[in-house]
């Protein structure tokens, strides 16, 4: 389909819900994706992303396959869904012939950019990238990045309800839930997408440009993917590596690795925490956010109405005002979103009192430092939860806050033992077998008054769907507690 920019006739299944032809001529041909009319495209995975993708390139006029190693039947929703798109399907395996004989390959990020297969289409010269990349060539809305290690969700959401509350059109999604895929698909289209990017979306970038990208921290997590922590964080720097100029870069001044990229990019630096004199951002003081630089003139914005809760959680608010106002936010929206924004589900969410003892649901805490963040909010002892599936974290940091802030430690799935081992003389765990008898265990240890917080410092995946579903059978958890106690 060679046409000239202009004709877009790549989009002619796109329904042109105001997606800019030249801007997705040049993505694309950056991408090593142009044409994809009648093109044979791979589609490696079938989870959200990877069905996002296909039905986008489908109405792109691509001819799609879909790939994933579980076999037929596994996903019968989604292999119902996608022989509705006349979408071929290859499961069971991963065979190097159909990544071979592509025109090009579309991976969902759970997929290992080392994937054998991937490697010998990259070696025939055949275009590999992600969800991500792919979807971003499509949109002529601002794109608004926020990555790290933990808070990410949260100021991906914050970002978005401010600009929402200034009456900017606004899509929000990303790895925290709707591919990028679906907002592309969106009519009319949004002024601005906020996304939630991951280090294994920015793995399978090419020329993916936000106009506002934000970096949160970075402490060690899924090592068990990469080699490294410098691998990780290799990762996490991408998101900055095709901004230009006159984008915005967003840096966490208090975490040491982010704040040493301050001189290194392209894009126009801000910073949030400890910023240096002179340096464009915010900084914390006495439970307000301080703007600096060019807007030190700027008004304060007071958080004693915020409803968010924690140290960790200024922070957040600082980088969400600071992404919010650089992608056309106003200081009444910034303000009534503060306000207004009580946080996500599984992150230090209250879920309920039994008798005296208060129950927190931490399940997003999936590495060592968002178990320490979560303590860190409390002022009291808890009681914690921990255990699920170890990403090779290093349980040993916690000592010292451990030793501080927990009464009783309750270890539950494959991490148990681990865990016990590295806080071995510091605290003695109570082993359970689910999460129902960690309840009632955490129950019968806070004594009056108390706090049980289920943090885990794991992955989910050894007896759960998810973090969302080990969430929310805690929650089940607590509320047949409670019935029991007013019982």
């Amino acid at each position: 389909m060679a046409g000239k920019q202009g004709d877009c006739p790549v989009l002619d299944c796109i329904d042109h819900a105001g997606v800019d032809c030249a801007q997705f001529v040049e993505n694309t041909v950056k991408a090593g994706l142009m044409q994809v009319r009648d093109k044979r495209i791979l589609v490696v995975g079938m989870g959200r992303s990877g069905m996002a993708a296909a039905r986008l390139l489908s109405r792109a006029g691509a001819r799609v396959t879909v790939n994933d190693r579980d076999p037929s039947g596994t996903h019968p929703d989604a292999e119902a869904a996608l022989s509705g798109l006349g979408v071929e399907l290859i499961q069971g395996a991963h065979p190097e012939a159909a990544f071979v004989s592509a025109e090009g390959i579309v991976i969902s990020p759970g997929v290992p950019v080392t994937l054998p297969p991937l490697q010998a289409a990259r070696k025939a010269g055949i275009p590999v990238i992600g969800e991500l990349e792919l979807a971003a060539g499509f949109t002529t809305a601002v794109i608004v990045a926020v990555t790290g290690t933990n808070g990410k969700s949260t100021v991906t959401e914050l970002t978005g309800a401010m600009l929402a509350a200034s009456g900017k059109r606004v899509w929000v999604g990303g790895n925290l839930g709707t591919p990028l895929s679906a907002a592309v698909m969106a009519s009319p289209q949004p002024d601005v997408v906020v996304v939630e990017v991951s280090s294994f979306q920015l793995d399978s970038i090419d020329t993916f440009r936000p106009h506002v990208a934000v970096l949160l921290n970075v402490t060690p997590d899924h090592l068990d993917r990469y080699d490294s922590m410098a691998a990780y964080q290799r990762s996490k720097r991408r998101v900055f590596e095709n901004q230009k100029p006159d984008d915005v870069a967003i840096l966490n001044m208090d975490d040491p690795w982010a704040a040493s990229l301050s001189d290194e990019l392209i894009a126009t630096v801000q910073g949030y925490g400890a910023i240096p004199p002179g340096m464009e951002g915010i900084c914390l003081a006495a439970a307000k956010l301080v703007f600096s630089g060019t807007r030190q003139d700027r008004q304060s914005i007071p958080l004693s109405a915020a409803k968010l809760f924690g140290r960790h959680n200024q922070g957040n608010m600082a980088a969400a005002a600071l992404a919010a106002l650089a992608a056309g936010a106003t200081d009444t929206g910034v303000r009534t979103a503060l306000a207004t924004f009580s946080g996500l589900p599984h992150r230090i969410e209250y879920v309920g009192t039994a008798g005296n003892v208060a129950f927190y649901n931490d399940s997003k805490a999936t590495n060592v430092d968002a178990v320490e963040k979560a303590l860190n909010a409390f002022e009291m002892p808890v009681v914690l939860i921990m255990g699920g599936r170890d990403k090779n974290g290093d349980f040993s940091v916690l000592k010292d806050r451990v030793a501080q802030s927990v009464k009783t430690l309750i270890l539950m799935g494959e991490a148990a033992n681990g865990i016990q081992r590295q806080l071995e003389g510091v605290i003695s765990g109570i082993r359970v077998a689910d999460m129902d008898a960690a309840v009632q265990a955490g129950y019968a240890a806070a004594g009056t008054d108390g706090v049980v917080l289920l943090s885990p410092g794991c992955a989910s995946f050894d007896m759960f769907q998810s973090y969302g579903h080990r969430g929310d059978v805690f929650r089940e958890s607590v509320q047949t507690l409670i019935r029991q106690v007013r019982s």
